[in-house]
């Protein structure tokens, strides 16, 4: 059983995020929302005026067909003329007969009065934006993320009432992911999505739907806001199951003591016994534990990376780069997609080596390295056979062990899910298989290339947890942006054309600097512009006014305040605080601080001229 029971209704506009553990159907509800699926009761009620978009995890296209056509596959009147007038484009002009050209006039007026050459030129711009610029590449030649990226582009361009979106930031860089949330916010259409991504869940979600433990939750807010108000719900269901412990120890006192002649009475009592015991045992199964595994000492040495460069044909990813790892390091690497993380850890790993320059390892070096491509398994086995033939127990510390079957459980693998075949794994639970069994190698130096993506929320915070307390060298490779604010305070940023920028801090402090300097830039060649002679004042041309006097005497003292505003916003960034609602309150109020400064300061350079003059 998946889930039994859903009901909640979705407003127009609203702007909904789905959350629940994987393997418990938020892809399948999605399809059965979608008309692509069957429930085996109840009903899904849409308006019949709702255009309706589904965006699936695994999306599929046609392998023959070029990236643009399959964006423009859709029913709707203009793409339907538009992929007719690329179709007569393509005939030359001296095959045409009369009713060609006729056929040619008509689709082009057509396409004029709709407007609808402004609509293939959008569908290029988000292309682009997804960076797919090779309009015309058959899909079947594109990685599953490049098609990922077609699908999604088709179902931002077209008009929609209704978009379903399942894990929409998978495959994605931070700078596209950041794109789509100015682009959904901007419009006005209704949402309902999954993703892991809790950023992109806080910018662009409205409401929060929860399904846990059969039940759905909704909360009139956003991911801040679900976080407060169900750590509240939970409390409350804490103190109501400690009366239903109490109660269930009571009666299965009551039940072995019982004779076996009962009256009706104790046979109601009996059934009321069952479901109390269901409860509690549920509960039991959803405490959350805390998850650790040993990792093997690790010397003084451990990896120098001296001078490396690599190229593909033309393609610069890693030009001149030098580090040396120091116990501790905790390392997110960041960047567009193709600027050469997986190749940075490919050659950390020995998959492949620098074209020039030496990594050195340690004697003491055990690395792990979980991969986007995931591991063969084999499917007519059950998950815990597959586990067992890693270890049949788990160091947690140097002298306690656990068995296979509680370490999957700690790691939201519960006992049901354990015995099945491999071939009944979702998505999700593959990716949680994988990222055990690279966990249970008890590495010291360990490297996940987007460990995030499929993962539930659940899962993401206990890998979080472990890794905030991993005492052995880590390098992520990650577009979550939640992710890495808790984990990394020290960032490779992959600039493009080989160019690594080592900077020492978390995400949200990378892009504030960022944008103050891209800021500055924009000051400073304004300030460069040539001056503009404008008509002199009747009153005094040359002079400030008194008020405009005061003005720039406040402004100095204001923008030294903010200054150290500034200063203060950026230390408590830096402090290692994990809470992420204050990490992201403190970001957003130095952009704003940083805003300020800008606009202040613009104001003082102007007056600084008719104060001095």
């Amino acid at each position: 059983m998946l889930f039994s029971g859903i009901t909640f209704g979705l407003d127009r506009g609203q702007k909904a995020g789905l959350i629940a553990r994987n393997g418990t159907g938020k892809s399948t509800l999605l399809e059965i929302i979608a008309g692509k699926g069957m429930a085996d009761s109840g009903k899904v009620v849409i308006r019949k005026d709702i255009r309706m978009l589904y965006l699936p995890q695994e999306p599929v296209l046609d392998p023959d067909g070029p990236a643009l056509d399959a964006v423009l596959a859709s029913d709707t009147e203009q793409a339907t003329l538009i992929r007719e007038y690329e179709r007569l484009a393509t005939i030359p002009e001296s095959h045409w007969d009369a009713q060609q050209h006729r056929r040619f006039d008509t689709v082009s007026a057509r396409l004029t009065e709709l407007g609808a050459w402004q609509y293939e030129a959008r569908v290029k711009e988000v292309l682009g934006k997804l960076d797919i610029h090779d309009f015309d590449q058959p899909c079947g030649q594109m990685s599953g993320g490049q098609q990922k990226k077609v699908a999604l582009a088709r179902v931002l361009t077209e008009d929609a009432d209704l978009l379903i979106l399942d894990e929409p930031t998978n495959h994605l860089d931070i700078d596209t992911i950041e794109w789509m949330e100015e682009f959904l916010n901007r419009s006005q259409l209704t949402l309902i999505l999954v993703t892991h991504d809790r950023y992109f869940l806080d910018q662009v979600c409205d409401s929060i739907i929860e399904m846990d433990r059969g039940a759905v939750y909704q909360y009139k807010g956003d991911y801040a806001y679900y976080l407060e108000k169900k750590a509240e719900r939970e409390a409350g269901d804490a103190v109501v199951m400690e009366k239903q412990k109490a109660f269930y120890k009571q009666e299965l006192d009551w039940i072995r003591r019982m004779p076996k002649a009962r009256t009706h009475k104790s046979k109601a009592r009996i059934q009321e016994f069952g479901r109390i015991e269901d409860k509690v045992h549920q509960h039991s199964r959803t405490v959350k534990q805390e998850f650790f595994v040993k990792m093997d000492r690790l010397g003084s040495k451990i990896m120098e990376i001296n001078n490396i460069h690599k190229r593909f044909s033309d393609i610069n990813l890693v030009e001149d780069f030098s580090y040396t790892f120091k116990k501790g390091d905790k390392v997110g690497l960041v960047g567009r997609n193709g600027s050469g993380k997986s190749t940075f850890l490919e050659m950390l790993w020995e998959r492949m080596r620098p074209d020039q320059g030496r990594i050195v390892k340690g004697q003491t070096l055990k690395m792990a390295y979980f991969t986007q491509m995931g591991i063969p398994i084999d499917e007519s086995r059950r998950v815990i056979d597959i586990v067992k033939d890693v270890a049949e127990e788990v160091y947690v510390d140097e002298k306690h062990t656990i068995s296979a079957s509680r370490f999957l459980s700690m790691f939201g693998i519960p006992h049901d899910i354990q015995y099945n075949y491999a071939q009944y794994l979702s998505g999700g639970e593959r990716r949680k298989l994988h990222l055990l069994l690279t966990l249970m190698e008890q590495p010291n130096f360990l490297m996940l290339d987007e460990p995030t993506n499929d993962l539930d929320i659940q899962t993401l915070q206990a890998l979080e947890e472990f890794l905030v307390h991993y005492k052995g060298c880590l390098v992520v490779a990650s577009h979550d942006r939640f992710f890495l604010d808790k984990i990394a305070g020290h960032l490779f940023v992959f600039q493009g054309d080989g160019k690594i920028k080592d900077y020492y801090g978390n995400y949200t402090m990378y892009r504030a600097a960022r944008d103050r300097a891209l800021r500055q830039e924009k000051l400073q060649a304004r300030a460069s512009d040539p001056v503009v002679t404008r008509e002199p004042r009747k009153a005094d041309p040359g002079k400030a006014t008194w008020k405009e006097m005061r003005e720039y005497e406040a402004l100095e003292a204001e923008i030294a305040e903010l200054e150290t505003r500034k200063t203060t916003l950026e230390q408590q960034l830096n402090s290692g605080v994990t809470d992420h609602t204050k990490l992201q309150a403190w970001a957003g109020e130095l952009s704003e601080t940083l805003a300020l400064i800008d606009s202040r300061t613009d104001r003082w350079l102007e007056l600084s001229e008719k104060c001095s003059a």
